[in-house]
């Protein structure tokens, strides 16, 4: 079906699928990966279609193994991607710090899973620490992308490639197994891919032309690495003043400023509809982005709220970023199931109701 979808036109597609697609048509040609649940669909449909497309798919012998084909891809300057699940993502977090250490554009899909271990096989949201705050060993950061549907999921894909090489940084969705396997219409836009230069870096030939091209993340001389990393958290200045996504729903008014994302959002929209039926005075603020966090959006939609609600698929990772953007000027409770196990909208409805009684 792929190679004859039309621009605009809706398709009915798993998450997993969709973001493939989007993948592709977003200039993507290496694909590296592993098969692990929930997101082999992913790696399966690039093993049918990268081939017809003018694209090259490798299914690794390991995690470990595709994210280092990830980085010698993406050395040479072309668009390149691998996926897994949770504690395949682990696997891949020392690869993923050469790359930031080695200042590579590339795109890494988790579809979550519960965790610790081998945990389950079902959504989670709990690897919210690892992408934002410990994506591996050093100083640096990645951008991460967290939709919250299978159409986000294929126009985040294009926008996170689009970013990693205009930064020249990292970059992951971070979605979970409920997005991953659902079926959602959706449609794909003819985006021509932002041209990014790469012709000062990329280690793709030199013809005796110029000079080598040297990929490279050890500095055995401590203050050169210092003034590399200071050099690089520069970027990362730039990315959180121009980069925070977010979304507001029925903030302009709210008591009550719920705070999700992905998911877990899609099951607070409902609930604050609920509310507000019901007299109560809910709003809901969806990060988009969780690296860079947007604080100032969140800021601002919390400027009339009493009290904040962050609902997540974990034990209330995000919290800790609600509480800083906010500065703790104003209690935040916690809402979520973790394991695997999804809320339900009635769930989230009567926290609000009891946090409502309390106001």
């Amino acid at each position: 079906m792929a190679e004859n979808t039309k621009s605009g036109e809706k398709y009915l597609m798993k998450g997993n699928e969709a973001l493939a697609e989007a993948a592709i048509r977003a200039g993507c040609k290496c694909f590296f990966g592993y098969p692990i649940t929930p997101q082999t669909e992913l790696a399966a449909y690039m093993a049918k279609q990268m081939p017809k497309r003018g694209g090259v798919f490798l299914q690794a012998e390991s995690e470990l193994a595709a994210v280092n084909m990830l980085l010698g891809a993406a050395s040479s300057g072309v668009r390149a991607m691998t996926s897994s699940s949770s504690p395949g993502i682990s696997l891949k977090s020392e690869g993923i710090s050469y790359m930031a250490g080695s200042d590579l554009p590339a795109v890494i899909i988790n579809v979550q899973r519960g965790g610790p271990g081998l945990g389950s096989i079902q959504p989670s949201q709990s690897d919210y620490f690892q992408a934002t705050h410990a994506m591996g060993h050093g100083d640096f950061n990645i951008l991460v992308f967290a939709p919250n549907s299978v159409q986000e999921m294929a126009d985040l894909a294009a926008l996170a490639f689009d970013k990693a090489d205009e930064y020249r940084i990292p970059a992951m969705i971070l979605a979970d197994g409920l997005l991953g396997q659902m079926m959602e219409p959706v449609s794909f836009h003819e985006i021509e891919p932002a041209h990014t230069d790469k012709s000062g870096w990329a280690a793709n030939g030199h013809k005796n032309k110029r000079a080598h091209h040297i990929i490279n993340s050890l500095y055995l001389d401590a203050p050169t690495l210092e003034k590399i990393v200071r050099e690089r958290y520069e970027r990362y200045a730039i990315i959180e003043s121009r980069e925070q996504r977010s979304e507001s729903y029925m903030c302009e008014d709210a008591e009550i400023l719920v705070v999700g994302y992905g998911a877990a959002a899609r099951v607070a929209k409902s609930a604050v509809a609920q509310a507000r039926a019901e007299g109560i005075k809910a709003g809901l603020f969806r990060p988009i982005t969780l690296y860079p966090f947007p604080k100032d959006a969140l800021r601002e939609a919390a400027a009339g709220a009493k009290v904040l609600l962050d609902t997540e698929l974990s034990m209330g990772q995000m919290i800790e970023d609600v509480k800083l953007a906010i500065n703790c000027s104003k209690p935040v409770e916690f809402y979520g199931r973790t394991g695997g196990v999804v809320p339900t909208p009635g769930e989230i409805l009567e926290k609000l109701r009891e946090l409502n009684g309390g106001i």
